[in-house]
């Protein structure tokens, strides 16, 4: 069973912030929540089981059915954190497009040599000095 990183917290509780949406949003069980956030059932039961983060689509979802703020969202689940970290591979280029983006760079400056080379051409004619 994998547990994500966040789920480390001791205070982390996903199960209390859902809890308190179905209060909130006077709902009977984690089925109509689902359909409420727009999300398939599964979705709750495996943020329940710790077995998948609240991730920001549905945090943001929860905000707009609720009119919560994301920080009070965050804080009923126990998230603490002030400060998010990416990954190192978020944001890099991916090897085939860090590839092409270098050979597009390579072509473009083997023709402004080529055109460089056909002006100094031009500017000296074949006149005899």
């Amino acid at each position: 069973m994998a547990h994500h990183a966040l789920s480390s917290q001791e205070s982390y509780n996903p199960n209390h912030l859902l809890d308190i949406l179905l209060g909130k949003m006077q709902l009977k069980n984690d089925a109509a929540l689902s359909r409420m956030l727009e999300v398939a059932p599964p979705v709750i039961s495996k943020i329940r089981h710790h077995r998948l983060p609240v991730g920001a689509s549905l945090l943001i979802r929860m905000h707009e059915v609720t009119g919560m703020s994301i920080r009070d969202l965050r804080d009923l689940m126990g998230d603490r954190r002030t400060k998010y970290r990416l990954s190192d591979a978020q944001g890099r280029p991916k090897p085939e497009e860090k590839a092409a983006k270098e050979a597009a760079a390579q072509a473009a400056q083997q023709q402004q040599g080529q055109s460089q080379e056909q002006s100094d051409a031009s500017k000296s004619g074949n006149y005899a000095h």
